[in-house]
C-alpha cells in the first residue's frame, strides 16, 4: 500500500503494536492531519475497558463531549472489543482477564482522502485468558466508525 493510501486502521494497528517509536509515528501522521493516542488497561470487566478507553480519548481531546462523537467512539470500541474477544460477549463481564494496549486514531479514512470526512479507529491489543498466569494468549481487535 502506498503512503497516500495508508488507512486509518493500519495507522492504529501500527501504533498499538509499536514499542519504543510511538513519538516518531505520532509526529509522522500528525503532520498528515491525524490525531493519535495510546494507553493501557487491564480488567476482567468489559465496562471498565470501555470506560478506560473513552475517558482517555476525551481527556486527550480526540473527540468532543457530544452525542455524535461519543456514539461513534462507542461503536468503534465495541467493534474492536468483539474482535478482541473473538465474537460478541456480554458487556457486563468478560469472565477472563484482559490486559491490553489500546490505540485510537482520528482523521481521514486514508492519507490524503478528505472527501470522506473524519473517522475514528480503535485497536485493542494484548492478552486474554483465564485469570491464571500462563493461561492467556495474544488477541487483537479493530473498530472503525465515521464521525
Amino acid at each position: 500500500m502506498t503512503e497516500h493510501g495508508m488507512g486509518i486502521g493500519k495507522i492504529a494497528l501500527t501504533l498499538a503494536i509499536t514499542e519504543g517509536n510511538e513519538e516518531k509515528l505520532r509526529a509522522k501522521y500528525e503532520t498528515k492531519g491525524f490525531r493519535l493516542m495510546k494507553g493501557q488497561v487491564g480488567a476482567m470487566d468489559a465496562g471498565k475497558i470501555f470506560a478506560a478507553v473513552e475517558t482517555a480519548v476525551i481527556r486527550e481531546k480526540l473527540i468532543s463531549e457530544n452525542y455524535h462523537e461519543e456514539h461513534a467512539l462507542y461503536h468503534a470500541i465495541n467493534e474492536a472489543f468483539n474482535g478482541y474477544c473473538r465474537g460478541p460477549v456480554a458487556l457486563d463481564n468478560v469472565l477472563k482477564t484482559a490486559g491490553m494496549v489500546f490505540s485510537v486514531v482520528r482523521g481521514n479514512l486514508s492519507v490524503g482522502d478528505i472527501k470522506n470526512g473524519e473517522w475514528i479507529a480503535v485497536v485493542l491489543y494484548g492478552h486474554i485468558g483465564a485469570p491464571r498466569r500462563g493461561f492467556e494468549h495474544e488477541a487483537i481487535g479493530l473498530g472503525i466508525q465515521s464521525i
